[in-house]
């Protein structure tokens, strides 16, 4: 995604990220995918866009396309689009391929009457790309997903495995996102890492990530419906994560290119304004900032502020790791669990340090400060 009408937008966005200190040149390849991508929605659309069956031979155009197509849907020409980009070697990476994944998915699952057609028309593209093809399905929210696939594994049998773990219920679709808003408690944490009360089993989910938004935008770009947009306002608590970097990184990029993008999308705008009436506190306060910041086009300030929280947690680190780097000074001994659950209330005058003998201690720290 770094070509013709992105490629403006990546290079802007490339000087302005290395402006504010330095964070863009180490940000994931993910990152710069999502920050194009808000760009895509405030380019002008050409007067004449040029159309699939033609053959474009560039993904600027194929872009172009992608993003007037809301307006003017054409699922027919989706096999053609889907030629180009292998054609181009779009798919080669799998992180910055995130928004054409979203994108299949997202003409897909609107048009479930074709998608039979449309996938069997998309099947001829080199079998390397056919991971595409997959993850597309699995993501379309189709009703009948799972017996698409299985209808066409043997035409995609590279990917045979991929098709049974999805089948299976070993990878996960659309709908099954970590959210991760709800974190698990200090003392959560000391049973997990002394494994009291056995072994739990790991949920199938997508972690947050901004790979992930840009799936969420392909998907919009495709339908202009609210189900992709609803995942990125559940994400939005996110930027409030002071513990993990990944998770704030995401968070902001929620954040960004949502106020972003309503800037010129009012579609998109009116649709987080009915959405806010509806949200938990922790959402609704994120989603009214993401609100004004669009209204007021005052998108600077909060790419600035975004960028200085996340430059913050890299420097300093994790919250969690601040608060506890003091027991650290204990030595050999172990707080006692009791004086674990004191300093985790704020009850510290029940007795810190609390020092025993063992191993309670430097696994528990060890978890719970990383």
């Amino acid at each position: 995604m770094a070509a013709g009408e992105l490629f403006a937008g990546n290079l802007f966005a490339n000087n302005l990220f290395v402006r504010a200190g330095g964070f863009w040149r180490h940000a994931p390849k993910g990152l710069l995918a999502f920050v194009a991508l808000a760009f895509l929605f405030a380019a002008p659309a050409a007067a004449e866009q040029q159309p699939p069956n033609a053959a474009p031979n560039s993904t600027d155009a194929m872009l172009r396309w992608i993003n007037a197509y809301r307006g003017k849907p054409e699922p027919d020409a989706l096999p053609v689009l889907v030629h180009g980009l292998s054609d181009l070697q779009a798919f080669k990476d799998a992180e910055s391929s995130g928004a054409y994944i979203g994108f299949i998915a997202g003409v897909l699952g609107a048009n479930p009457d074709r998608a039979d057609a449309l996938i069997a028309k998309m099947l001829t593209i080199a079998p390397a790309d056919h991971w595409v093809l997959v993850r597309a399905i699995a993501y379309s929210g189709l009703p009948h997903w799972k017996v698409l696939l299985l209808k066409f594994v043997d035409r995609m049998s590279t990917r045979r495995a991929m098709i049974d773990k999805y089948v299976a219920g070993k990878l996960p679709t659309l709908d099954q996102i970590s959210y991760q808003n709800a974190k698990p408690g200090m003392i959560d944490k000391i049973m997990t890492s002394l494994r009291i009360g056995g072994e739990r089993e790991k949920v199938v989910a997508l972690d947050p990530s901004p790979e992930l938004i840009d799936v969420l935008w392909g998907y919009y770009l495709a339908t202009g419906s609210y189900r992709p947009i609803g995942h990125m306002i559940k994400l939005l608590p996110l930027t409030n994560d002071k513990d993990d970097v990944d998770n704030l990184t995401t968070g902001s990029a929620a954040k960004f290119t949502l106020a972003s993008n309503a800037v010129r999308d009012l579609h998109l705008l009116a649709m987080l304004k009915r959405a806010v009436k509806s949200q938990p506190e922790d959402v609704a306060r994120v989603l009214n900032d993401v609100i004004e910041t669009a209204e007021n086009v005052d998108t600077v300030r909060m790419r600035k502020e975004s960028l200085a929280a996340i430059e913050e947690l890299k420097q300093k680190g994790p919250n969690a790791r601040r608060e506890l780097s003091g027991w650290g000074q204990v030595g050999q001994g172990a707080l006692s669990m009791g004086c674990v659950v004191a300093a985790a209330t704020g009850q510290i005058e029940l007795g810190i340090p609390c020092v025993i003998g063992g191993a309670a201690y430097t696994a528990g720290l060890q978890y719970i400060s990383h």
